[in-house]
C-alpha cells in the first residue's frame, strides 16, 4: 500500500474515534464518517484526516473500515445514507467490518458486496479503548479472499499488535462473539462472587484482592472490577446494550449449531435483564442490578 491509498472510516465512537486517529497517523489520505457530523468533523481536525458530508465523498475509496454497533447499522451505512457509500468506491474495493457483528449476517453482506463488486473482510477487535488508544488490538480476521486480505492488511495493522486468521467470512465476527461471551460469564460470575460475599460481610476490595491472587483471577477481575465495580466509576467505555448484543449472537450462534450452550444462555438472560431495568448504561453498572435483585428477594 502506498501513501496514496485512499481510506475511509465509518463509525467514530469511543473505540472507532482511536482507531481511526492511528489510521490517519500511518501517514494515509483517510475519510472519516459519523451519523454525528460535529464529532465527525472534530476527529477530522484532530487526526488531519477529512470528514465525509456525502456519499460521493468516498469517491475511489479503497478501503472501508466500518466500526459500528451492529450488523444492521453497517449495511445502512454502506447503503442508505443518501445514494449509497457503496456506488461511489474505487473499482475491488474492500470493506473491512471491525464491528461485532452477526457472523450470520456477515456472509449474507458479503454476498451482496460481492455483487457489486466489492469484498468483504470481518476483523472485530478485543482490547478495549486503551487498546485502541495505543494501536495495538487484538484481531481476529476473517476472509477467503487473499487479495483482499493483502490490500487491507497494512490499514488493520496500523490498528492492531496481533492478528488472527480465523478462516472464511463470517469467522472472525463469530471468534468475537464467543470471546466476549466468556469475558461476560467471567464478569456475571464475579459481579455475583462481589454481590455474595458482600451480603456475608466480606469487604469487597478483600474479595478482588483474593480473586486477584487465586485461581479465580482473569482479565476481568484485573482490568475491570476494580475501578469499575467495586469502587463504583461504572466507566469501562463498553455499554450494557452491546455486552447483551454481543451475548445474544453467541447464544444464536450455538443454536445454530445445536448446541444447547446452557452457561452462554444463563449469561445471556442475565445481561437482558439487567439491560431491560437500567437501560444502556456502562455494563459494569449491572451489579447495581443484581444487588438491588436480591434485595428485593429477601433472601
Amino acid at each position: 500500500m502506498n501513501e496514496s491509498t485512499k481510506v475511509g472510516f465509518i463509525g467514530l465512537g469511543n473505540m472507532g474515534a482511536p482507531m481511526a486517529a492511528n489510521v490517519a497517523h500511518s501517514g494515509i489520505d483517510l475519510i472519516v464518517r459519523d451519523a454525528d457530523q460535529n464529532l465527525a468533523s472534530k476527529i477530522a481536525y484532530a487526526s488531519g484526516a477529512v470528514a465525509a458530508s456525502s456519499p460521493s465523498d468516498f469517491a475511489e475509496v479503497e478501503i472501508v473500515v466500518t466500526m459500528l454497533p451492529t450488523s444492521t447499522i453497517v449495511s445502512q451505512a454502506l447503503f442508505d445514507w443518501g445514494d449509497g457509500v457503496v456506488h461511489h468506491l474505487a473499482p475491488d474495493a474492500v470493506i473491512v467490518d471491525m464491528s461485532s457483528s452477526d457472523p450470520t449476517q456477515t456472509k449474507e453482506l458479503g454476498k451482496i458486496l460481492k455483487g457489486h463488486g466489492i469484498a468483504l473482510i470481518d476483523a472485530p477487535v478485543s482490547g478495549g479503548v486503551s487498546k485502541a488508544t495505543t494501536g495495538e488490538l487484538s484481531i481476529m480476521l476473517g476472509c477467503d479472499n487473499a487479495e483482499a486480505i493483502a490490500k487491507a492488511l497494512p490499514i488493520v495493522e496500523s490498528m492492531s499488535s496481533v492478528i488472527f486468521r480465523t478462516g472464511d467470512l463470517g469467522s472472525g465476527h463469530a471468534m468475537k462473539a464467543l470471546n466476549n461471551f466468556v469475558a461476560a460469564a467471567a464478569t456475571t460470575a464475579a459481579c455475583e462472587a462481589l454481590v455474595i460475599g458482600d451480603r456475608f460481610g466480606l469487604d469487597q476490595h478483600t474479595i478482588l484482592n483474593v480473586l486477584n491472587s487465586s485461581t479465580g483471577r482473569s482479565w476481568v477481575t484485573e482490568n475491570v472490577l476494580g475501578p469499575h465495580v467495586v469502587d463504583r466509576e461504572y466507566g469501562s467505555g463498553f455499554s450494557l446494550a452491546l455486552y447483551s448484543k454481543d451475548v445474544g449472537i453467541a447464544k444464536n450462534l450455538a443454536a445454530a449449531v445445536d448446541d444447547p450452550a446452557p452457561v452462554c444462555t444463563a449469561v445471556a438472560g442475565a445481561m437482558t435483564n439487567a439491560l431491560s431495568t437500567l437501560g444502556n448504561v456502562d455494563h459494569t453498572e449491572a451489579i447495581t442490578f443484581w444487588e438491588q435483585e436480591r434485595t428485593t428477594r429477601g433472601t
